[in-house]
Order: structure tokens, then sequence, then C-alpha cells
């Protein structure tokens, strides 16, 4: 069980695996107002940054689940980095389905809501473990504005225009399901930059340590693209954002 190989080699040395910087990542735990000793389910955790730093800032306690065996390995080593590690824990596994043990005061999943089939499942599935009057975290794209030809929404990574709504539309979806906007936090132009220009090194250098790996045309492929795709198509048209819900 792992993710695509281009993920786990190109984001390799990201502590965050989505367009929130670290002072973005630490504003909106200082924005959720958790209690000492809150628990919170991080449903693809990545390198575990979230529910570490979060340990170390704010003394809560919680538990990460990721498919990628790289990102959760990484995970493990942050929480003992930091000195968390009896305050966070990380499972190497498939998040879909995942339901806590004992109810937490923050159920979130950050940028992979493909994990219960979109917005509305991925909402479904962190409500079953979250405590009556907890907060839900969702980390979703939206457009800027809408682009003229699903070509462009493709250059964007996404698959069609419909994928994803602008900023406006995806809030009233929330309360659509329910639930009302308590806060947000939103990807600027320097947080998607650093996203994404990190994993261009990154990749470099993998194709520079390993010539001789059958994996190098598709990482030279990526390399090759990704910069002029990203300046063209995703700088011009994507946002991005977490957003804190509470069920009315």
């Amino acid at each position: 069980m792992d993710i695509p190989r281009i993920y786990n080699i190109s984001e390799a040395a990201h502590r965050i695996h989505n367009p929130l910087t670290p002072e973005k990542l630490a504003t909106l735990g200082a924005a959720l107002r958790m209690p000492e000793n809150a628990r919170l389910l991080d449903l693809g955790s990545g390198s575990g940054e979230m529910l570490c730093t979060w340990a170390r800032d704010h003394r809560i306690s919680g538990i990460g689940i990721d498919m990628s065996r790289v990102f959760a390995a990484q995970a493990k080593h942050r929480a003992e980095e930091l000195g968390v590690e009896d305050r966070v824990a990380f499972i190497h596994g498939d998040a879909a389905g995942y339901v806590a043990d004992a109810k937490v005061d923050v159920a979130c999943c950050v940028g992979a809501t493909w994990i219960g089939g979109g917005i509305e499942g991925t909402m479904a599935l962190l409500s079953r473990s979250l405590r009556p009057g907890g907060i839900i975290l969702i980390g979703e794209p939206y457009w800027l504005r809408l682009p003229p030809t699903d070509d462009v929404a493709t250059g964007c990574r996404a698959n069609a225009i419909a994928d994803f709504m602008l900023l406006p539309d995806l809030l009233a979806a929330f309360g659509n399901l329910g639930y009302d906007v308590v806060e947000m936090v939103l990807a600027d132009q320097d947080s998607w930059d650093r996203y994404e220009a990190v994993k261009w090194l990154t990749m470099r250098r993998w194709l520079e340590e390993n010539p001789s790996d059958d994996f190098v045309p598709e990482v030279r492929a990526e390399l090759t693209s990704a910069p002029e795709r990203y300046a063209r198509y995703a700088r011009e048209y994507l946002g991005w954002g977490v957003f804190a819900l509470m069920a009315r």
C-alpha cells in the first residue's frame, strides 16, 4: 500500500504536503483555539507536520494515517525530533473508512478529500469520529477564476472545470451540507510557489543520484514540464485553503 511513486520522490523534501507555509500552519493552529489535551484525527497526515507542531505548541494529542510509507516514516521521525512522540502516533495505512476508537475534538482531512470520494463523503467520514461540538478541518482547492476550457483545468491537474468551485460557491456548499464555516486559512502566491518549486530541486537531485533507476524517464518528464505548467495554469487559476467547520 503506497501512493504513486512520483509523489514520494517529488515531495520527499516537503514537511507540509500542500501549499501552506509553516507560518500559515501555525496561524491555523492558533485560530482554532484548541484546549490543551484536545484530541485530533488526521486522515492523510503526510509527514505529520501539522500534528507534531500543534502537539508541541498547543499540547494536543492525536493520530495520523497516511498511505505513503515514506511520509509515514518521516512523520514518526518528526515526532521524535520535536519530542512529542508520547502525544502523537502515525499509522501507515488506508485512511478511507477509518474511524477513531474514541471521539476526537478536531477531525481533519487536509488536501486528501479523495479519501471519502469528495468533500461530502469525506465530511461524513470525519463526522463519525467527531465529538458533538467538535471541528472538522477540510483542505481543498478552489478556482481563483474559472478556467476558460477543460484543457486549462487539466493543466491545473484537475480532470475538468467541474472538479472545483469558486471560493464563494465552496463556502456555500459547506453551508448546504449543514455546517458553519468558522475559520479559514488560504494559501497565497508565496505558499504555492514554495510548495511547487521545492519539488523541482528535489527531482533534479533524485535524477542525479539515481541515474540507472527505471523510474528516471517519468521523473525527467515531470521535471521538464512542471515549472512551465505551474506558471501557465495553476499559478493563474488555482487557489487552496483549509476550512474549519462546525455542524449546525
